[in-house]
């Protein structure tokens, strides 16, 4: 029974709640390691599994997406899609994928060298060869690494160039203001970390002898025509910078799919999505802002266009004009 006793619900329903909610729960417990969720769905008693929902943040998902083996999948930056969708950077063609949504998330990708290396621009590390020691995140299939990729080779030279200098390329559990990254800065062990979530480490990284190096124009403009959009790290957030660094978007986390998903399947991830919005919840108080994650906004980023049945759903629920 669903509370109220008049109420039958089908015990298919009840035991998938009951692990919905277990899931939920669990990812919810900050002892939890095991935060990343994979749901199937399917008919009860059907041999396949139609429907996949993948929780995912890295491009490892966007080809199982263009495979169809997943419905729905998330990706940081959102900028990225931009690139399977063109064929351009790490794709070797154009990816049919859609956008169901883009949850707003503000950020910016950060190369901070130390003071001491002298170096002040990426051109100055591909002249002098410098050997540098490089912190990356660890996780081996997040977005950081091959956009980093294409802008070290944007800027002429590549990571195996900087190991073939005497440098050393690490890679390092957690975010930078963790002790294994930028407290291997103080240890002096490392010279240069990269990474996104700069609203975490870049005030503390140029407080403490780092530099953050900027992406000259030619650097910007190549980017910006695989795809990839431009960004500031404004001096006016981050007290210690001693200027506004022009640098990649990291923003925005794209909700996505194929552009031949079902529309049905589609409009029902809109229906829930908006149903369950209180309860998602969001880093602002109050609810999604469904409002502002249908449209193309500095923080949100919809470098694709949006599914058919989403742009409809979007449009008729009002969030769109």
């Amino acid at each position: 029974f669903d509370g109220d006793a008049n109420r039958t619900v089908g015990r298919d329903t009840i035991r998938s709640r009951l692990v919905l909610e277990v899931a939920s729960e669990l990812v919810d417990q900050t002892n939890w390691k095991e935060r990343q969720v994979r749901v199937s769905l399917r008919q009860q008693g059907a041999d396949a599994w139609p429907i996949t929902l993948f929780a995912s943040d890295g491009p490892a998902a966007i080809d199982q997406v263009a495979r169809g083996d997943v419905q729905l999948a998330i990706i940081n930056p959102a900028g990225f899609l931009a690139l399977a969708a063109r064929g351009t950077g790490p794709f070797t063609a154009p990816l049919p994928l859609r956008a169901i949504t883009v949850i707003p998330s503000p950020d910016q990708l950060a190369f901070a060298v130390t003071v001491r290396t002298g170096l002040k621009s990426f051109r100055d590390i591909r002249e002098q060869h410098y050997p540098l020691r490089v912190s990356l995140r660890g996780q081996a299939d997040h977005a950081l690494h091959p956009v980093v990729n294409e802008v070290v080779v944007t800027a002429g030279f590549s990571l195996e160039d900087i190991r073939s200098w005497g440098g050393l390329v690490r890679y390092d559990d957690g975010l930078p203001q963790t002790g294994n990254r930028l407290g291997a800065v103080a240890r002096g062990e490392v010279d240069m970390v990269i990474d996104e979530a700069v609203r975490g480490w870049v005030n503390e990284a140029t407080g403490a002898g780092m530099r953050v190096l900027p992406l000259e124009e030619p650097m910007l403009a190549r980017l910006e025509g695989l795809g990839l959009r431009r960004a500031l790290i404004p001096r006016t957030r981050y007290a210690n910078l001693q200027q506004d660094v022009p640098t990649l978007d990291f923003s925005g986390f794209a909700v996505y799919t194929h552009a031949d998903a079902p529309d049905e399947v589609i409009s029902s991830v809109c229906a829930a999505l908006e149903a369950r919005k209180e309860r998602i919840g969001w880093q602002e108080p109050g609810p999604l802002p469904l409002d502002r994650m249908c449209r193309d906004t500095p923080d949100g980023p919809l470098v694709i266009p949006l599914h058919r049945a989403a742009e409809q759903f979007w449009r008729e629920r009002g969030y769109l004009s």
